[in-house]
């Protein structure tokens, strides 16, 4: 590496840093005193400056998305979260482990992550009703129905559990695509954090490109013709693979 991209990187890191601070102090001070409203439009604002520190561009090509869709995406990296929050903040479902990482763990807490125990039949029923309650506040709500991340160049097949929510408070399905690019239109293999990646490699790769885009796509609703929740699970992902 170059010195030049030392430098970036390092000028980067330290903008992240700085951010999760500010990030950190809205949320303790801020947020207990902030409407609903005024704290989704903080986190759009956050994820956006967050993202953008870390030399991320964004490419949103969204259909209308009604009140309280359940958006079902992709997944390729933990900063997925934070460039579907910078274009629809959202609450999202996470591993319960996510819970217990420092910092992390407590901004998501307190940013509607919603956390959930695998293979806990209590548990997913208490999850299912949390989604379905904010879904019925006209809350957007995405969940990673493949269950852990790929590399990008795959989706994995679909979980439909999580899809159970939307139908059951009669709100819409959509499905998203998320996708890294290089400047030279290739698929970016930068954010990936899969296989053995740690979080801390997976950062450093994204802060060692000087320019990477991220790209997201909205489907047509799904769920709102009697599909049951295995269609729906099928017919995201096809429709995301076929982005």
């Amino acid at each position: 590496m170059n010195e030049a991209n030392i430098v970036i990187r390092a000028a980067r890191f330290f903008s992240v840093i700085s951010l999760l601070a500010s990030g950190t102090i809205t949320t303790l001070c801020f947020f207990p005193i902030c409407s609903d409203k005024r704290r989704i439009m903080l986190r759009k604002k956050w994820s956006f400056a967050l993202i953008r520190a870390m030399g991320l561009k964004i490419d949103a090509r969204l259909v209308h998305l009604p009140p309280g869709s359940l958006i079902v995406s992709n997944h390729i990296s933990w900063v997925d979260v934070f460039v579907i929050n910078s274009v629809l903040p959202s609450a999202f479902i996470a591993k319960d482990e996510i819970q217990r990482w420092p910092l992390i763990g407590w901004l998501a807490e307190k940013n509607e992550t919603v956390f959930m125990k695998r293979k806990s039949p209590k548990q997913a029923l208490h999850t299912n009703l949390k989604i379905a309650d904010l879904l019925q506040q006209g809350k957007f709500v995405t969940v990673f129905p493949e269950g852990t991340t790929s590399d990008g160049h795959s989706v994995l097949e679909f979980h439909s559990a999580l899809i159970q929510p939307a139908l059951d408070a009669g709100k819409p399905v959509v499905p998203l695509a998320v996708s890294y690019w290089e400047p030279d239109g290739q698929k970016s293999l930068a954010p990936r954090y899969d296989g053995n990646i740690t979080f801390y490699q997976s950062m450093m790769a994204i802060l060692a490109k000087r320019h990477l885009t991220a790209k997201l796509v909205t489907m047509q609703p799904l769920g709102l013709s009697g599909e049951t929740r295995r269609q729906i699970a099928t017919a995201a992902r096809e429709s995301i693979l076929a982005t």
